[in-house]
């Protein structure tokens, strides 16, 4: 499917192009592509900051961002879209930059991710009983010592 809609994206976008500047005029379409990708990149930032503030927010308060690490995510695709030349690929990046469907998006995928069960994460590192050293094939600390086992030559035992 990803395939099939990789190839069909641009001939949609080139017969639309084709169309409004058979309307409006070359330089009109072409500035209105133009103005589309400004005001784009212009919404992205200010929700990109307010995305990463929110994300480093439930950070210090011990939570995982994890809505916001995929709302990140998904205003980088609106990102892309929006330079992507096109009506089309404009739409769905300005779809993207409404918080509220982007937030259903986001909680979409992550439904969709299998998050580790019992992981916290803290400022200075993995809370206590976290982390590397817990569950199967944990890591035990202590001493030992090495007996060297008896030579069968040896006629002292």
């Amino acid at each position: 499917m990803w395939l099939l809609l990789f190839f069909i994206t641009p001939i949609v976008e080139m017969y639309l192009l084709i169309q409004v500047g058979g309307y409006i005029g070359a330089w009109p379409t072409i500035a209105l592509v133009m103005l589309t990708a400004v005001i784009g990149i212009q919404l992205l930032r200010r929700q990109g900051l307010a995305t990463l503030t929110r994300g480093l927010n439930r950070l210090d308060s011990g939570e995982v961002p994890a809505t916001e690490v995929v709302e990140g995510l998904l205003l980088a695709v609106a990102g892309a879209l929006l330079l992507t030349p096109g009506f089309v690929t404009d739409a769905i990046g300005f779809s993207l930059l409404v918080p509220a469907l982007r937030s259903r998006v986001a909680q979409r995928v992550l439904a969709r991710v299998d998050l580790r069960a019992g992981m916290s994460f803290r400022a200075g590192g993995p809370a206590p009983g976290q982390g590397p050293r817990s569950g199967p094939g944990r890591v035990l600390e202590g001493e030992f010592e090495r007996v060297d086992e008896p030579d069968p030559d040896d006629s002292r035992h």
